[in-house]
């Protein structure tokens, strides 16, 4: 006790004591509000998640990046770029960022509206003259803020499988807009449409005098520093560090082409990595500012979150959300009382999303190398629910349920036809009666040829797409694209005459979900 009281004198006397005591306690503070801010699951479960998940839903690779009150708390890379090969993805590794396009594109319009240049009420029609939708009083009212928020009456995706992939010129698309015939109200439902945003970029470039991709580049990525995101999918094959597609819908894990969607740029065409896009979740996280210089005017950033479109308004059974809008270029909901943004992007072989929470100062971004997968949407909803303090469940293993079921019909729908072809059954008409050009008014033309005993399909805009034929029954072939992605689909001829006059086609509902039907026409007109 004598040595023990002499050392406290000791060390009062000389402040040491309550200097230890200081910078223990601060230390102890700090440490405290540091694990605040980071929830256990994300230091302490959230790696182990990602690769069980990415093992399960048979995903190469993963890219991820969480910001959290203007600091990077995770950047990330997982697996590989290439299934069967050796490198890794890491923060720098390149995906298509596909939809997430959007965003930049609606920032850019919505900044050109604050500057007074154009406005967002203003009649596409004065700056596309010709530009026509199929019906004629929606022509005449439709605004720049109607292409911006997925409310023209389209069905989701109507029309992109002529578009996609497609050589058709930026002019053409949109000319082809006139012939989608809407299902739904104009202004009153939503409808996911891609080629709006193909407009909005044409909009743009006629009002800034600057093309789409320079507009954005000078603009968005040079002030943030994102200088390793590109607006084109042209050449991504040939850059460094770049993750390749890959599907598994349609039999094993394989890579596929990449897409070449860049006459749909303003809806879709964005290449990026993780690195980057956390810049872009920090300018939104802190009002349209970087490092402290303003980047984009904070009422930009509002106008873009306003609510425009309905999406949904009933309850979720798994989530904690009730309302789900679309503003300009971004979804919003709200969950578990904070209001969530967020937007999805998917080319084929790749899916990913970016999501920020300006009440939390948290953003997300997850980018993979799989697109038959939903585990890129559970990583994020398990990371909200972290940082938000939703009770645990394995979102993964939810969203895996569904997965299942929907593959197993896949699957069960790919055998049925593999029997029915493998029964070898007689076609009713010799093969040369099946070819020759087939015309739908949206799409152009296919043609039917002989490749030696077999029939094949041709796309007028997709000159590297090739269907193949394999007869089954009743005059309807197995057709399997030469792009996987596509998928392996029944084709269905009608026939009248001993001649074969009309062929049904569809592909991946990833594309469109809407079978085309293509007519012969000895006139050589377009059929509607």
């Amino acid at each position: 006790m004598i040595r023990l009281s002499f050392y406290f004198s000791s060390i009062f006397s000389k402040s040491l004591f309550m200097k230890r005591f200081f910078f223990l306690f601060s230390f102890l503070a700090i440490f405290t509000l540091l694990t605040a801010q980071t929830p256990s699951f994300i230091t302490d479960s959230l790696d182990n998640y990602i690769q069980r998940g990415m093992q399960q839903w048979q995903i190469p690779g993963l890219a991820i990046a969480i910001v959290k009150d203007g600091k990077v708390v995770l950047m990330k890379g997982y697996g590989v770029r290439e299934v069967g090969k050796q490198e890794k993805v890491d923060e720098n590794t390149l995906f298509m960022i596909a939809s997430n396009s959007k965003l930049f594109t609606a920032t850019s319009i919505a900044k050109l509206d604050f500057e007074k240049k154009l406005s967002l009420n203003d009649k596409v029609t004065q700056y596309i003259p010709w530009f026509k939708l199929y019906d004629s009083n929606a022509t005449r009212m439709v605004n720049v803020r109607d292409l911006l928020c997925h409310r023209l009456g389209t069905k989701t995706f109507q029309g992109d499988f002529t578009f996609w992939d497609s050589n058709l010129a930026k002019d053409s698309i949109i000319w082809k807009m006139r012939y989608l015939k809407p299902p739904a109200q104009f202004r009153q439902d939503f409808g996911y449409c891609n080629s709006a945003f193909l407009v909005a970029g044409q909009i743009l470039e006629k009002v800034s005098g600057l093309s789409w991709e320079k507009y954005v580049e000078e603009n968005i990525l040079t002030p943030l520093g994102m200088t390793n995101t590109y607006m084109n999918t042209a050449g991504i094959s040939k850059r460094t560090n770049v993750a390749r597609p890959h599907n598994n819908l349609y039999g094993n894990l394989t890579t596929i082409p990449f897409d070449n969607i860049d006459n749909l740029g303003p809806a879709t065409s964005m290449v990026s990595n993780v690195k980057d896009l956390s810049k872009w979740l920090m300018l939104q996280l802190d009002s349209g500012k970087y490092e402290g210089k303003q980047i984009i005017p904070w009422q930009v950033i509002q106008r873009t979150r306003d609510a425009n479109t309905v999406v949904g308004s009933r309850k979720s059974a798994a989530f904690p959300m009730h309302m789900r809008m679309y503003g300009l270029g971004i979804f919003m909901t709200d969950y578990s009382g904070r209001q969530v943004f967020w937007h999805t992007g998917g080319a084929f072989g790749q899916v990913t999303n970016v999501c920020f929470v300006p009440e939390e100062k948290l953003g997300i971004t997850i980018l993979t190398n799989n697109d038959n997968q939903s585990f890129f949407e559970a990583v994020r909803y398990q990371i909200l629910d972290a940082y938000i303090n939703v009770a645990y469940a394995d979102r993964s293993k939810y969203q895996y349920g569904f997965f299942a079921q929907g593959k197993k019909q896949t699957d069960d729908e790919l055998a049925a036809m593999k029997t029915r072809v493998e029964k070898k059954n007689q076609p009713e008409l010799k093969p040369d009666d099946y070819t020759g050009d087939y015309f739908n008014t949206v799409y152009g033309k296919i043609t039917i040829a002989k490749n030696g005993d077999k029939l094949v399909c041709h796309f007028q805009h997709h000159p590297d797409l090739t269907g193949y034929l394999e007869y089954m029954d009743n005059n309807e072939f197995r057709m399997t694209y030469s792009n996987i992605g596509y998928g392996i689909y029944p084709a269905k001829f009608s026939v009248s005459n001993g001649k074969a006059v009309t062929i049904i086609i569809q592909v991946n509902d990833f594309v469109e979900s809407d079978a085309y039907l293509f007519a012969k026409d000895p006139m050589n007109l377009m059929v509607r």
